[in-house]
């Protein structure tokens, strides 16, 4: 009897667990979005909070948003990000003590200043598409999408209800940090707006999609033992290059992983910005990039990039014939960085190849073995850092495709080399060993105990 006892506990235990695990893959699978409301003036209606883990649906979040907003002031603000996640939250809102880390710091101010908050931490990504509609029937005008630079000149009616949207910005990669910061910054300038006029406000801070997506996985209640699972499939879409045009059809061609910089500043090196996304999306500028026969400049100017204004890169190559190997040769013979007026120069050196062909480099750098060098101490070129990833670029002979690249690193590597010459040291060892072996010669005569003694005489 207790024995059967047993068995019915420990089928019990089994069935709780696979309950706990199920709950557990539903509730951490999938996309969703988080969602902030807060009022300075009034307070929200009490509504029940989610269970931990449940994701709101279309009508759930209706029924939330309705109810909270019932009592609270009718002039809605909507911070509307183009991407967010409750990651960003935890990984850059210094929740592990680092306040002082956290990109967060107008937002965590404003929270505790408010009369009432609600924090919806998990809404499904096609609700969260759909939020403006939401409130906008809920608070029954139409959305007037602002830019908040121009706020303080908007007359804003304090009686009649209004939805005004303020679009934020999403980056990933090393922009992350600092994007959201930026946008920390004009939350709390909208916020300044409000108060300076006096006009109580709802403000909903949330995300049209997910920053990070999780697979869903496929939920075994009968499998609770321990699995491999397959990492997930990395997305193989490469980005188009960068093709300038001439005059005769395409005449430059550039492509890299990732162009990397970063600015000294007050005594501090800002952090890495990657460059690549805002070139390899057919966003850049690039006006006054020019290409002949024996000269080619690329230009990429950009907007709003470490806090300047305006920002170029370019890239000065030139065509030259050598006598001793009969060819032509491209090299690139300097990059500048033009940034508010100010111009910092890189000389290239060894950064040339073939002219019928295109340069490679894994990696194109003025600090670890570098390829640029600046051009002089006296100018800006030393508050920079530069380093770029999967580098390739073709100045001549370009047919809208690379041609064959000629890569920077040579055949002969340092660590070849390294191994070669270790590999003869060993084989030198292994040889005299065995030659020495092969010289040992065996005793031709032996001291048998039962035989006659052999005497060896002491004096001659």
């Amino acid at each position: 009897m207790a024995e059967v006892r047993m068995q019915g506990l420990r089928a019990s235990a089994v069935t709780f667990s696979s309950l706990l695990l199920t709950f557990f893959l539903i509730s951490s699978c999938g996309a969703h979005v988080p969602l902030i409301i807060w009022t300075s003036k009034g307070s929200l209606l009490p509504v029940e909070p989610p269970v931990a883990g449940h994701i709101l649906s279309w009508t759930q979040a209706h029924s939330h948003l309705s109810t909270a907003l019932g009592s609270a002031p009718h002039t809605v603000l909507l911070f509307l990000q183009d991407k967010m996640s409750i990651d960003d939250f935890t990984a850059y809102g210094g929740v592990f003590g680092n306040k002082e880390e956290s990109v967060f710091p107008s937002l965590e101010a404003s929270l505790k200043e408010a009369s009432s908050q609600l924090v919806l931490p998990e809404i499904s990504w096609p609700v969260a598409e759909k939020i403006p509609s939401l409130l906008q029937e809920i608070v029954g005008t139409s959305p007037l999408y602002i830019n908040p630079a121009t706020l303080k000149e908007q007359n804003l009616p304090s009686a009649d209800p209004a939805l005004l949207v303020i679009g934020l910005p999403y980056s990933s990669g090393v922009q992350t940090k600092e994007v959201l910061r930026k946008n920390d910054e004009v939350i709390a300038e909208v916020l300044q707006v409000m108060k300076d006029r006096d006009l109580p406000f709802t403000a909903v801070y949330t995300g049209l999609k997910p920053s990070r997506m999780m697979e869903n996985l496929p939920v075994d209640v009968e499998s609770v033992g321990r699995t491999l699972l397959q990492a997930p499939a990395q997305d193989i879409t490469t980005k188009a290059p960068v093709i300038f045009n001439g005059t005769q059809g395409p005449c430059i061609m550039l492509w890299a992983e990732q162009l990397n910089v970063s600015f000294l500043r007050n005594q501090q090196w800002s952090e890495w910005v990657d460059l690549g996304p805002l070139t390899f999306n057919n966003s850049v500028s690039l006006a006054g990039s020019v290409c002949n026969e024996t000269v080619s400049r690329l230009v990429l100017n950009y907007a709003n990039v470490l806090s300047f204004n305006s920002l170029s890169l370019t890239f000065d190559m030139s065509r030259k014939f050598f006598p001793v190997s009969a060819r032509n040769w491209s090299t690139l013979d300097q990059l500048e960085i033009l940034y508010d007026q100010q111009l910092a120069t890189f000389i290239g050196r060894n950064i040339y190849s073939p002219a019928e062909y295109s340069y490679h480099c894994q990696r194109v750098s003025n600090t670890r073995d570098p390829l640029l060098f600046p051009w002089n101490t006296s100018d800006s070129s030393n508050q920079w850092r530069i380093t770029f990833t999967d580098f390739q670029i073709q100045g001549f002979n370009v047919t809208g495709s690379f041609s064959y690249a000629s890569d920077c690193a040579s055949f002969f590597s340092p660590g070849i080399w390294m191994g070669l010459v270790t590999s003869l040291v060993l084989v030198l060892i292994l040889t005299y060993g065995l030659h020495m072996i092969m010289q040992l010669r065996t005793m031709d005569r032996f001291d048998d105990p039962k035989g006659p003694s052999i005497t060896v005489p002491q004096a001659e």
